[in-house]
């Protein structure tokens, strides 16, 4: 049945059910991007081990993870158990036991989308914030705004690179453009930051993440959009996220 819904090759994200300390210093569930390496016949899963900052994360045995695959169909989540770890054809892989069901996914703002897209960027006042919780938006001057660059982007916010720290908790306007449905979207949607910090060995480059705020769902709906069809495009060219 799971060979029906995904395949080998499909990209997924993995969170830890138990929270652990960021490296920002907060609490929360640190997550991995992967993919499946192969499905076994007896329905287990071989996934290859995660990287990051180029080093493999030896995830431990008898870890649980929620999981959100990347399939043709959609995406689909599942619990999954770490039941073994081995190296298959210079690869190194996890081998996962199923503990729940495949199942639509309904939070599809979860998955982050690697990417390079040019913004612009500016925090707003006491005043301008105000405005915006009573519906009322004033376009920024887009030459006025300082500029950044995406580098992943979800349903629910995104992580953009700046020569600017911004404030915990400050509201930003931000100003992008997309490719959805064969078409250029221009976007103008505020965010709440959520951590900005100075990047290691980088002077003067900071890192952002923020989440999407007062956005519709119509908006909302066209970012996903925009990741399910680059995340095709990358599966039919080859290319990683």
């Amino acid at each position: 049945m799971i060979e029906k819904l995904i395949s080998p090759g499909d990209k997924l994200e993995m969170r830890s059910t138990v929270s652990v300390v960021l490296p920002d210093g907060t609490e929360g569930v640190k997550t991995y991007k992967s993919s499946v390496y192969d499905i076994l016949e007896d329905g287990r899963l071989e996934i290859a081990m995660p990287v990051e900052q180029q080093r493999l994360v030896l995830l431990p045995v008898d870890g649980e993870y929620d999981v959100c695959f990347v399939s043709k169909g959609g995406m689909y989540q599942a619990t999954v158990r770490i039941i073994d770890r081995q190296r298959i054809n210079n690869t190194y892989i996890v081998v996962a036991e199923m503990l729940t069901n495949l199942h639509k996914f309904q939070r599809r703002e979860y998955y982050r989308f690697n990417c390079v897209i040019d913004m612009a960027v500016k925090e707003l006042d006491a005043q301008e914030t105000e405005l915006l919780r009573k519906g009322i938006i004033e376009e920024p001057d887009a030459a006025n705004m300082a500029r950044g660059v995406i580098v992943d982007i979800s349903g629910g916010g995104l992580r953009f690179v700046s020569r600017q720290l911004y404030r915990q908790g400050s509201i930003l306007m931000l100003l992008f453009t997309l490719p959805v449905s064969g078409e250029e979207k221009e976007f103008l949607t505020a965010a709440k930051v959520i951590y900005s910090g100075e990047i290691e060995n980088r002077e003067a480059e900071y890192e952002n993440r923020v989440k999407f705020e007062f956005i519709s769902n119509t908006r909302r709906e066209e970012i996903i959009r925009y990741i399910f069809d680059a995340e095709r495009k990358n599966r039919k060219y080859g290319k990683g996220c």
